[in-house]
């Protein structure tokens, strides 16, 4: 692991994804902690139970949207005394970057992020892990859970089907049905809470992040979501990891990762703001 630079950025903002709460992100929190960091990973409004509770009772699952979501972590980032590292996945990978559009945020990462509105890019893998919750218009109200098998395929198709099934007892609940459609028909609707300024050149440093085999937002999204920056001179990095599952924040070997992401945030967020403009271009 590097050295924390000494700076005024000393806070990470975690969010989690759909199917999963904050638990998902234990082990990175422990080790940005180990770094020096303050580490803050709330769950999305509602969802500050555990996993066995919403199960149980997915109410609150069920009534997310992503306006509300947004809303949320924008209370809770303007509260800090100093801008911090904003890093969400999946969903929580897109909030980062709505997020960052705000003027929030000294940097911002999106772990394997579901893609802003302007992304065509809709690979067979991607509708398959999302068919549960596509294949009724019903479930756009409801909280749609993943079985073992749905689980396996979207988020444990690196892993032995033994460690998928620990890691889905473990770590997943139902699904925002709202969140995920508005994501999936974010081209189709001007006032999509999806979209963001891609051409905005005073945000903050923006990273994103692939994996060379996740099911739920392969690598080509997260190119395509990266090129759409071209249009920005504000500085965009996007980086791709070999073997990495969409559960990469918790599959094995997701240390390297984190390790990464944090890395790269704090010396993004040290440099002036006039050297993070055009001074490096996405790779598509």
């Amino acid at each position: 692991m590097g050295a924390t630079p000494q700076g005024r950025v000393d806070t990470v903002v975690l969010i989690h994804g759909l199917w999963m709460t904050p638990r998902s992100w234990q082990g990175w929190i422990e080790r940005f902690t180990t770094r020096g960091m303050h580490v803050i990973a709330p769950a999305w409004p509602g969802m500050d139970r555990s996993v066995e509770q919403l199960r149980d009772d997915p109410t609150p699952i069920a009534q997310q949207s992503m306006a509300t979501i947004v809303a949320h972590y924008d209370r809770i980032i303007r509260a800090l005394p100093r801008p911090p590292i904003i890093m969400g996945h999946s969903f929580g990978g897109l909030f980062a970057q709505v997020l960052a559009d705000r003027g929030l945020g000294a940097a911002a990462v999106g772990v394997h992020p579901a893609a802003v509105k302007g992304v065509l890019k809709v690979p067979l893998s991607q509708l398959r892990s999302g068919f549960p919750i596509l294949r009724s218009p019903a479930n756009r109200s409801r909280a749609v859970p993943f079985t073992p098998d749905d689980f396996a395929y979207a988020f444990g198709n690196t892993m032995s089907r033994a460690d998928s099934d620990r890691a889905w007892q473990r770590y997943a609940v139902p699904g925002a049905g709202r969140v995920f459609f508005e994501g999936a028909f974010a081209n189709l609707d001007p006032r999509s809470p999806a979209r963001v300024d891609v051409g905005r050149d005073d945000r903050a440093p923006l990273l994103l992040m692939a994996g060379g085999e996740d099911h739920v937002v392969p690598a080509s999204v997260v190119r395509a979501n990266a090129g759409l920056y071209q249009k920005s001179r504000a500085l965009t990095a996007y980086e791709e990891f070999p073997g990495r599952s969409h559960f990469t924040v918790g599959q094995d070997g997701w240390e390297p990762i984190a390790d990464y992401a944090l890395d790269w945030a704090l010396r993004a967020a040290a440099l002036p703001r006039e050297a993070t403009i055009a001074s490096e271009a996405p790779r598509r």
